[in-house]
């Protein structure tokens, strides 16, 4: 699946659900949040349709993400059903940790072997005002679950938060010396409530990295990229048992290289995280569609898939994305 600018899309990301244990103050505040009913949303079977269609027409990667995923009930045999499709390489997931010592060995044994943990903060009492309540220690205790059973990579999510979580960055990194983890340093993006106050709260991926090779030796990690690798810039910590990976969609562009598309929870087909555009497959299926529409439909969003963003830094400059990144699947 080519786009006009030559890049191949092999990549879906797919949101199961908006709903949300967690309230993250820059992604699902408390108020102003409408959540989807059970109508609105993919029916799993749905779900794997779309995936199957894609995977015929050269999709290799999916990741499942919500809202949080492990709050939507029939979650572990959905993940079973993505698995016997063949063609589909690799499926990691993405969740905030909260439920995972419960669930970690259930998704392992459906064969989800990759994950990512959401991760904002190291302190109880940060935590717990950053995600609305929620309990650090039982994230920290589904990470050991999931290191014990023998999930790899383990990658540890952190979006950087001026003037909250940016005297916090050495500790990650500590856990990248430590932990054969993967830790990820991600600019804060401007996302519905995000954006009252993004200028402020906005801190460059490249001081991020100054801040760590103040104390670490950072050793670029030699490029061995499948098709279907994402945008993070990947970095052993010299003497260290893992890495730290840096992501800036605003800082440092790699539109160039983008090769995904997002599904949304209610249907929607996005083919940029920080544009508004969207394309309502659900009515397609709920009409009916043959996969061959499907297929065409799908193509037609490819085709129309822009060079890059247009979100500036700097706050003359900086556009508001619509919805919440819970609605999204970050």
């Amino acid at each position: 699946m080519l786009d006009k600018f030559e890049r191949e899309i092999n990549y879906l990301r797919v949101s199961i659900t908006d709903r949300c244990n967690l309230h993250c103050t820059y992604c699902r505040p408390k108020e102003g949040i409408s959540l989807q009913g059970h109508d609105d949303i993919l029916r799993y079977e749905e779900i794997i349709r779309i995936v199957s269609v894609a995977v015929n027409m050269g999709l290799i990667k999916v990741r499942v993400t919500g809202g949080e995923p492990l709050v939507r009930k029939g979650f572990i045999d959905f993940i079973s059903s993505l698995k016997n499709i063949k063609g589909l390489r690799d499926i990691s997931l993405t969740t905030n940790g909260i439920l995972l010592e419960e669930f970690a060995q259930s998704i392992f044994d459906a064969g989800i072997h990759r994950i990512n943990i959401s991760l904002d903060s190291l302190n109880e009492e940060k935590y717990a005002k950053v995600t609305g309540g929620g309990d650090l220690q039982a994230v920290l205790r589904g990470i050991k679950k999931a290191e014990e059973i023998g999930f790899a990579p383990i990658k540890i999510n952190t979006v950087v938060i001026n003037g909250f979580s940016d005297d916090e960055i050495l500790d990650f990194a500590k856990i990248a010396f430590e932990k054969p983890f993967q830790v990820r340093f991600i600019e804060l993006m401007p996302f519905g409530q995000a954006h009252t106050f993004h200028t402020e709260n906005y801190l460059p991926i490249d001081q991020v990295m100054k801040k760590i090779m103040s104390r670490y030796k950072l050793e670029k990690v030699e490029e061995k990229k499948t098709k279907a690798d994402g945008p993070a810039k990947i970095f052993k910590i010299r003497g260290g048992a893992g890495e730290v990976g840096f992501i800036s969609p605003l800082s440092g562009h790699f539109c160039a290289t983008c090769n995904r598309l997002r599904l949304t929870a209610d249907g929607k087909l996005r083919s940029c995280l920080l544009r508004d555009d969207e394309f309502d497959l659900k009515k397609m299926l709920r009409q009916n569609c043959s996969d061959a529409d499907l297929k065409k439909f799908i193509r037609e969003v490819i085709s129309l898939k822009p060079k890059g963003h247009d979100i500036i830094c700097g706050p003359e400059h900086l556009r508001k994305c619509q919805r919440d990144m819970s609605e999204i699947g970050g």
